[in-house]
Order: structure tokens, then C-alpha cells, then sequence
């Protein structure tokens, strides 16, 4: 679950984490408001769950009233990526001599914590492991042992923040790991970190992703899922069962697995078209779990073309050939759908499919072979 910035610098100071003043706004009057209480100058920023909302006019200073007015009257009802703004978090403004960048996450792979902490904030952090990437300082943290405050300031001093912000800085990450783990987050990063030109540091902003398997233990975060706007397509899809995330592509994608869905987003990237969704219909790839994926991808307008793309393990391919057909008995596809069948009894499959075969239905014998196919179509 992925919380608003308010709502993170909300979740932030349960756990001491320093943060700028300020408040919620759902209307004009309200900015004006928490303006008069956390006092001028202010900034007003859009609350969207998405990236870019200075670059789209979401992020504005005022410094008095009237300026208040015009930017919270502007920013309200902005369309930020397809996000329509509809709260403003309203903040005293902070004068900022360095900004760093903190995060902490889950290093699956060697089960571990880790930590990232750079000297360089304030931009995207994927931009400065493309640029810089020695200006990353990793920590791994044994869940075990946790982190200390003596493991905190060595790991600042190596990621060369200012000598003035250290102390601090260190402090307010043994916060922010208590935060990322009594907290319960996937993702709990500070871009930017802000040292101010008076030696204060605390958090400008705040990016908080909570772990929905844990919301058993955290009955508080009713409130937060009061505030979410679902996708319709994803709503739909989890009626269904289905495992399935929106993106913004025009190429629907269906794989059978989570690791072959990715792929399949990578290789449709890779020649040159964009993914619609990611949306893996597990081992039981037959009509009935065919034709919800087909339906729900086929309520997304932005889809031009259907690419499914399986490999049958445990699943035949056969009975997914079955599966398909019937299901396009069943669901009116707007869209050309574009297959590549292979693994366990794929010549069956292949041979099923054959007769039905047409100009808006169409096989490929590889994955890269049809993503080229689908992208071709998406492009038309």
C-alpha cells in the first residue's frame, strides 16, 4: 500500500522522525488556514501517488494570502499523469543548505535489510546510480542485529555528508529503520534529507510503501485505505483473482508465472513498445481464468493489441489452447491478441489453435518473436 507524502510524514513522526509543519487541505479556505498556522512563507504541494508533480505544476511557494489562493485554487483538480488532485499538503517552507537522500528497503535476494544513503538527493535515486553510482553508500542490515546509532554514523561518514549534519543524520536513520520495520514498510525513503543553513536536518519529503501482509498487526491503517482511489482495472481484477497491476503501456500482456510476466514487460520494452499491465494468471491457465484476464484487460482503453505469452511447466499447453478459444467465445476482444505457446505439449496446442488462427489472432514460435509482433500492431 503506497501512502500519500502527507500520510508518510504523518506515519514518520509516530516514529520521532523530524518533519516540516504543516497540513492537510481539501479546499482553498483549508490551504489558507494551515497557512496562517504554520506561517509564511509556505509551500503547496499536489498529493498524487506519482513522480513529477513540480515538473506538472503541482508543487508551489506562496508567501502570502493572495498567493495561497492562486496556487491552491490552481492546483486542486490538476491532472498530474492521469491523477486528479484532490488534497494539498500545505508546509512552512524550509531554507536548505544540502540535500541527501535515505532509504531503506528489502535486499531479497541475500535476505537482508538494506540501506541506501547518498550525499546526492533531491533528484531520482535511479538517476544517480546511472551517473554516480559510487555516490551510493549500501548498508546491509541483519534483521537479527538491526541498526545501531555507532553503525549509523560510520555509515554517514562513508556516504560523505557534511561533517555539521552527521550527528543528526545518523539519528534520524536508526528512527527511520525502527520506522521501516516496527512500521511494517516495503519502502520507507527521505528525498530529500534536508541539512538547513542554521544545522537542523529533517525529512522534506516522504515516500512510504506499507506491507499489506502485515496489515493484521496495524488496524490504524484503515484510515490510509479510506484515502486510496483503486484502479478500476485492478479492482476488477482482484474480483476475479487475479494477480494484476495497471501501468500506462498500450500492449496487454497474460504469462503464466510472476518471473515469465516480467520478462514478457521487459522484452515488450526492449523492442519498443510500452506494457499496459503485468498480470500473471498463475498455473490455471484455463477458460474460465482466461477469459477474466481477457476481460479485464479488455476494459483498459488505452490496449491496442493482447500479447499472451505462456510456457507450460505443469500447465499444458494444450488445455491452454482450449482454454483460449473458448474464452474468446465467451468476452468480445476489441483488441488483436497475438500468442506464444510453448513448453508441454505445445505442438498440440499449436495445432489446436491453428484452425482458429485469423488476421486479429495470430501465433509467433518465440517470445521475442511475437513481442515484435504485438509492438507492431500497438504501433499501427
Amino acid at each position: 500500500m503506497d501512502l500519500f507524502e502527507y500520510q508518510g510524514k504523518q506515519y514518520f513522526s509516530r516514529f520521532g522522525i523530524a518533519v516540516s509543519p504543516g497540513g492537510v487541505a481539501d479546499t482553498v479556505d483549508e490551504a489558507l488556514d494551515v497557512a496562517a498556522r504554520v506561517g509564511y512563507p509556505v509551500v503547496i504541494k499536489a498529493q498524487v501517488k506519482v513522480g513529477g508533480r513540480g515538473k506538472a505544476g503541482g508543487v508551489k511557494l506562496a508567501t502570502s494570502d493572495d498567493e495561497v489562493r492562486t496556487h491552491a485554487g490552481a492546483i486542486l483538480g490538476l491532472d498530474i499523469k492521469g491523477h486528479v488532485v484532490k488534497r494539498l499538503w500545505v508546509e512552512h517552507a524550509s531554507d536548505i543548505a544540502k540535500e541527501y537522500y535515505a532509504s531503506f528497503t528489502l535486499d531479497r535476494p541475500n535476505k537482508v535489510h538494506l540501506g541506501m544513503l547518498s550525499a546526492q538527493g533531491g533528484v531520482e535515486i535511479e538517476v544517480v546510480a546511472e551517473e554516480s553510482p559510487d555516490a551510493i553508500a549500501m548498508l546491509q542490515i541483519d534483521p537479527l542485529v538491526g541498526l545501531d546509532v555507532a553503525t549509523a554514523r560510520r555509515w554517514v561518514a562513508e556516504a560523505g555528508l557534511d561533517e555539521e549534519a552527521r550527528v543528526q543524520a545518523a539519528d534520524l536513520l536508526v528512527k527511520l529503520y525502527t520506522c521501516y520495520v516496527e512500521g511494517d514498510c516495503d519502502l520507507a525513503e527521505v528525498n530529500p534529507l534536508i541539512l538547513t543553513p542554521d544545522g537542523r536536518v529533517h525529512a522534506l519529503d516522504a515516500k512510504v510503501t506499507l506491507d499489506e501482509n502485515a496489515s493484521f498487526r496495524h488496524p490504524e491503517w484503515e484510515e490510509f485505505r479510506a484515502t486510496e482511489t483503486e484502479d478500476p482495472r485492478e479492482k476488477m481484477a482482484k474480483e476475479k483473482g487475479l494477480n494484476y497491476i495497471g501501468l500506462d503501456g498500450t500492449v496487454g500482456i497474460i504469462a503464466n508465472g510472476a518471473g515469465l510476466a516480467m520478462s514478457t514487460l521487459d522484452v515488450v520494452n526492449q523492442v519498443g513498445g510500452s506494457a499496459a499491465n503485468f498480470l500473471d494468471i498463475g498455473g490455471g491457465a484455463n477458460a474460465d481464468v482466461m477469459a477474466a484476464a481477457l476481460e479485464v484487460i479488455n476494459t483498459d482503453p488505452k490496449v491496442k493489441v493482447i500479447f499472451v505469452n505462456i510456457f507450460g511447466g505443469i500447465t499444458r499447453v494444450d488445455e491452454v489452447a482450449k482454454g483460449v478459444i473458448e474464452a474468446l467465445g465467451r468476452v468480445t476482444i476489441t483488441s488483436p491478441i497475438v500468442l506464444r505457446l510453448d513448453g508441454t505439449n505445445a505442438v498440440e496446442g499449436r495445432a489446436i489453435l491453428k484452425p482458429h488462427l485469423n488476421d486479429r489472432l495470430l501465433t509467433e514460435p518465440t517470445m521475442l518473436d511475437a513481442a515484435r509482433r504485438a509492438v507492431a500492431f500497438a504501433n499501427q
